[in-house]
Parts: C-alpha cells; structure tokens; sequence
C-alpha cells in the first residue's frame, strides 16, 4: 500500500516499519466480521430505555473484550442499562487513555424488527447502525487489529506490548443518548486518571473529525395555576396554560443574546378539558451553548423567566433533566488532532477538525482538561432518523485511522510527559 510523502510526516516515525500496512491489512481482513457484528448489534431494539436489549449488547461487548485480554466489569443499573468496562494493560511507561462508545439508540421497541440492518448499494441502514454501533464496533476492531498487527510483525502471539499504554480503559455505557446520567459517574472515574480520551461517535457526514461540541441542557418547568370552570367562573382560575405560552415566547426571544447559544421549547403540555382553565402545564426546554460561560448565563436567564409569572398567582419549579457542559477545544487537544490528519494523510485521505451543536460523552471528558477526540467512528449520517445511514466504503480507512492514532499518541514523547506531569513526576 504505497502512500506519497508518508516517511516525510513526523508521525510515520512514531510507527514501526510496515505497521501501517499491517494495520491496514488485517482492519481490511476483518471487515466481513465487521459487518456480521454491526448487522447482530443494530437488529437489537436497544434505546436508552430499554434495559433488556441495551443489557444484551453489553453482554456481547464484555465478552470482544474479554477475548481482547482486558479485565472487564460491569457496573449495574436497575432501570437503565449496565455499563461495561473494559481495563487493558499495556506498556508501563506508556500514558494512560479512555475509549467510549455507547450501546443505546433513541429509537423504540419495535424498531429493529420495522426496518432491519440491510445493505443498499454503498450504505448500510438500520436503526443505531452510525450512532453508534459502527463506533463501537471501530473501537474493537481497532484494538484487535493492534493485536493482530503486533503478533504479525513480531511472530508468535501477542503479548502485553502490544499496547503503547500504560492502561486503556474501554468504556461501553447505555445511556449517551439522554445525558448518560448513570454512566458519567463512571467515565468521570475512568477519564480522572487518564491523559487523552477517545470518543468513538461517527465521523461528520464530511469526514470531519471533532474537536468541539455545544454544551447541552434539559430543563423541565412545571407551572401551577388554578382550575377553575371556563364558563361559569374564569375569572376564579389561573391558567397555566395561559403562563406557559407566555413562558415560551421569552424562552424563544433569547435566541440570539449569546454567540451560539440556542433555546428550543420542545415540548408542551398542559391542561385537561376545554371548558376547565388549566391547572397545570409543562414545558420542556432544550439549551445549547459553545462555552460554560454563555451557558450559564443563558440558563440563569431560563430560570428567571421560570421563576417570574405574568399570571397571578401562577408558580413554576424547574428541574435538570440531563447536562453536558460544552466541549471546548483544549489546547493539548490540538496535538491530537495533529496526528489525525497526518495519518489520514498517509492512509490517502483527509480529515480536519470540526465543530458541531450535539453534544456527547466528550463533553464531559474535555470539561475535566482531559485532552480529547471524538467523532473516530465510520462516516455517516442521518443519525435519529429512519434514513440513518453509514458509509461503507469508509470503514476500513477509518478503523484504521483509528487503530493508527492509538498506537502512535501511545508512543509520542509529549504526550508520555503529560503523564509525568499528571503523576507529578
């Protein structure tokens, strides 16, 4: 696989001779197993809220770790799904790092069997089969093929060096899609005592890696009023429905206060018969932002809103339904991002970095100054949709990328002094 200029790059010093090659060939070998796993995975009805289904993927990715050599453990949940962690040890003076993928969809039960995984000319389809089961999938296939490789070029079977960490942690959770909010406990133990995370979403429908996501809230405000009968005795009522449509137009009117920042009133509710003014109503508000400090800003406002009716004698409570403060683009970040292109470059292709409104579980790695990646799945699209859709052509170079981008950040100086400074050395 003869690539221009590839000795000309830093990062191909950071490789052995003939490793990319290597990686490449058995990525390429693996792919119809590939394809087997991610069609077993995405015809799994697995959203957030489907314990059981989220509980069987997990126990098939304990069991690829388990033969990948980690020392798995599954932290439970009795109304969402487990998380599952995988330990690898590797090389002791290595760094430390994080992979994260998530196992649940947003789609209901039913899903799977209305529109299974199939193959329509370049693309797979299915529910999940981007976001995102081929991540998922990418971080396995990733460290089989750096398994595989080592043995391959070193003869006989793998041994602990053929990982350039000191300690990998994979960490498959079941619950990204509405805030992790039994998993980010574990990543946030996990990603405490790492010095760079990987996080395994779908590359942009562009190719486009991700440096940088929004931050993202979901806020719940439950308004109070009176009934009272429409027709008889209005004026003995308190409409809530009446304050939430009010509530709505100024949550609505702070779009464009902030560079970035988004609200959404996503969801109203309210009232029970026509003729009864409404005793209580529901909105449920969606914030957005690119830095922590707009978003509180912006979420001190909602609350305020929240807090002061134009209705007499109408209340309102708010509730936190789920957060990711915003990814922003760590310095040390840009490091990472630099060995990404140079190796896409050397695979024949290109990747730059980029910026997107959804959030993920990146935020909350690159919100502790960890030094983080995301978007090193597949390339696809239409995520959330039935039209959900991956590129197939774009799987093995990007497995490979990702497996590229292990074995060299493992091995680059800086990064290891990270460590040292991390460990206070």
């Amino acid at each position: 696989m003869e690539r221009p200029d590839q000795h000309s790059l830093p990062e191909a010093t950071l490789l052995q001779p003939g490793e990319l090659d290597s990686l490449h060939s058995a990525v390429a070998a693996a792919e119809p197993a590939y394809l087997a796993d991610l069609q077993r995975l995405v015809d799994i009805d697995c959203g957030s809220y489907t314990k059981a289904g989220v509980d069987e993927v997990g126990r098939w990715v304990a069991a690829e770790l388990a033969v990948l050599g980690a020392q798995v453990a599954v932290v439970p949940d009795d109304r969402l799904g487990d998380t599952v962690v995988g330990a690898f040890t590797g090389d002791g003076d290595g760094p430390n790092a994080v992979l994260i993928g998530h196992m649940d969809t947003v789609f209901d039960p039913g899903t799977a069997a209305q529109r299974p995984f199939r193959i329509e000319g370049p693309r797979a389809l299915g529910p999940g089969v981007t976001d995102m089961k081929s991540g998922l999938l990418a971080g396995l296939h990733a460290l089989r093929a750096l398994r595989e490789s080592h043995a391959t070029r070193h003869g006989g079977g793998p041994d602990a060096t053929w990982l350039p960490f000191a300690r990998l942690v994979f960490v498959a959770n079941p619950d990204e899609e509405i805030g992790s909010p039994v998993s980010s406990s574990v990543i946030r133990r996990e990603a405490a005592h790492v010095d760079m995370a990987f996080v395994l979403e779908c590359a942009r429908a562009n190719g486009d890696i991700v440096s940088s996501r929004k931050g993202v809230v979901d806020l719940r405000i439950d308004i109070h009023g009176r009934a009272a009968h429409a027709g008889v005795e209005p004026e003995k009522g308190r409409s809530a429905v009446l304050e939430a449509a009010l509530k709505t137009v100024a949550l609505h009117a702070l779009n464009g206060r902030w560079p970035g920042v988004t609200v959404n009133v996503g969801v109203v509710e309210g009232g029970s018969r026509p003729n009864v003014v409404a005793e209580r109503a529901l909105l449920q508000v969606d914030l957005r932002a690119v830095t922590r400090q707009t978003m509180e800003e912006a979420e001190a406002e909602i609350r305020r809103i929240a807090s002061s009716s134009t209705v007499p004698d109408v209340t309102a409570a708010v509730e936190e339904r789920g957060r990711h403060w915003p990814m922003e683009k760590l310095e040390r970040s840009s490091l990472l991002v630099r060995h990404a292109r140079a190796l896409a470059q050397q695979l024949g292709f290109a990747v730059d970095d980029a910026a997107t409104g959804g959030a993920s579980d990146a935020n909350t790695t690159a919100g502790m100054g960890v030094p983080t990646l995301d978007g090193l799945g597949p390339v696809g699209g239409n995520d959330h949709s039935p039209l959900e859709y991956l590129e197939l052509d774009s799987v093995v170079p990007r497995v490979t990328l990702l497996a590229a981008l292990l074995a060299v950040t493992g091995r680059d100086e800086t990064i290891r002094a990270w460590r040292d400074e991390r460990l206070g050395r």
